[in-house]
């Protein structure tokens, strides 16, 4: 059997390795478009701040790692520029050289990631204005910090990478400005991201919100009805977009959010043709209705599900909650299925409960953390949450998004048996709150 991967980052190393886990004998080619394979983008910030120096740590495997361990060839610097369901070939240039060939598969496995979505704003090709999404990006954000030493920085766009960058760059020694269009960090209610804005600016961070960038000149971002914004380098962190261009042109079903149909096999609406990772859109396991969040902890699951069936196995993919977690400065913040302001657009009665309250004791250092919860009204059943802390925010987060993929309710979270020692929670933990909370708003229909 001949399996053929398009993309080689996350979801297709996965896949890769999933179909010789499966079958030892199978021929298995991954073309990679770019210079690097398998690496850690979520890294990049903390490499560029220096916390941690090694660059091989983001980009720890190379072609030869996958042929000698995985018996799998990967082709970098190979871009596939048509796929022909009907013949079962795909049509491949080689960056380098420049030829063009045909290569043809038994089954085919689309992992195309996403990019950076370009906003297209005026004079953003300019040289000291960078995205943050590959390797490419990272170097050459380093590069241009190493050579120029920027003072001031601005950053459009708040989603993770944005506020991530913002500690990056107060860590180089640099005047920051977070331009955003609308909120802090999506799928946050407002009373959350309250908090993530006072810590920005406590930290020195200049934040600018609703605000409408016009141009990037060689003095900084001029704004619609603002004053400019004085920048030397500047970082468009305005979300991402799925690569569906070979998808499209070959007729294969794309979704609703834009993104590539797929079942839950990973299975396309072509039958021996799978994709995964961030090209590819998923359901929601609180409200069953199709989603898009790319994150590499997802491209790694789907890219095990999609080369398990390639193979000819039989996994499914439950779907996602959307679940994220981030660092700014000292606080952590996570979320996970829907928030309320979510729920009311779709119709859901619900209950809310919000907590504050030290995530250990105070004589050991335990600080404030703040857990919002949503839960069905009728039922109980818990439907997201949101915490911003400083430490035990992962912890906590953890066990909400498992208590919402196995359909846990209110009254559940006061029955678990969480762990207790003084260095880590209070004898009754901020999640036993949080269940008492919504049980108590239940009530008082």
């Amino acid at each position: 059997m001949r399996i053929l991967i398009i993309g080689g980052v996350a979801a297709g190393t996965s896949a890769a390795t999933e179909i010789r886990r499966q079958d030892k004998n199978a021929q298995i080619r991954i073309y990679e478009r770019d210079t690097y394979i398998s690496y850690a983008s979520c890294g990049m910030p903390f490499y560029i701040s220096g916390e941690f120096t090694a660059f091989e740590d983001l980009v720890p495997r190379g072609p030869e790692f996958f042929l000698k361990k995985h018996n799998t060839e990967v082709l970098t610097s190979h871009e596939v520029e048509a796929i022909e369901p009907e013949k079962n070939k795909i049509r491949v240039k080689n960056l380098v050289s420049g030829e063009v060939f045909e290569d043809s598969y038994d089954a085919l496995i689309i992992a195309t990631g996403a990019r950076a979505a370009n906003p297209k704003i005026e004079g953003s090709e300019d040289e000291r204005v960078f995205f943050m999404r590959n390797i490419g990006d990272l170097k050459a954000v380093k590069e241009y910090i190493d050579k120029k030493a920027p003072k001031k920085a601005a950053i459009i766009g708040s989603g993770l990478v944005g506020l991530e960058m913002c500690e990056t760059f107060r860590e180089l020694g640099m005047e920051t400005t977070l331009i955003s269009r609308s909120s802090l960090a999506r799928g946050l209610d407002p009373e959350m991201t309250d908090i993530i804005e006072a810590h920005l600016k406590e930290k020195g961070v200049s934040l600018i919100k609703n605000a409408h960038s016009q141009r990037i000149t060689k003095t900084g971002v001029t704004l619609k009805d603002l004053p400019a914004v004085d920048a030397d380098i500047v970082i468009l962190a305005t979300g991402v977009l799925p690569n569906t261009e070979l998808a499209k042109a070959a007729g294969l079903k794309i979704g609703e959010t834009g993104a590539i149909w797929v079942d839950s096999s990973m299975k396309t609406s072509v039958d021996n043709i799978y994709a995964c990772g961030d090209c590819t859109e998923q359901r929601s396991i609180v409200t069953g209705k199709t989603l898009y969040r790319p994150m590499g902890s997802t491209a790694n699951k789907t890219g095990v599900v999609a080369g398990n069936n390639a193979a000819g196995g039989n996994q499914r993919f439950g779907g996602i909650l959307g679940t994220s977690i981030f660092r700014i400065f000292e606080l952590t913040a996570a979320q996970t299925g829907i928030s309320q302001q979510e729920a009311e657009k779709l119709g859901i009665d619900v209950v809310v409960s919000f907590d504050k309250r030290a995530a250990k004791p105070e004589y050991m250092g335990g600080r404030p953390m703040t857990v919002k919860t949503v839960a069905k009204r009728t039922s109980g059943r818990i439907l997201g949450a949101q915490i911003v802390g400083y430490e035990g925010v992962d912890k906590r987060m953890d066990v909400l998004a498992a208590a919402i993929s196995l359909n846990a309710t209110a009254d559940d979270l006061t029955n678990i048996d969480f762990a207790y020692a003084p260095p880590y929670s209070t004898p009754r933990d901020v999640l036993y709150y949080t269940g008492v909370k919504l049980k108590k708003a239940m009530e008082n229909k």
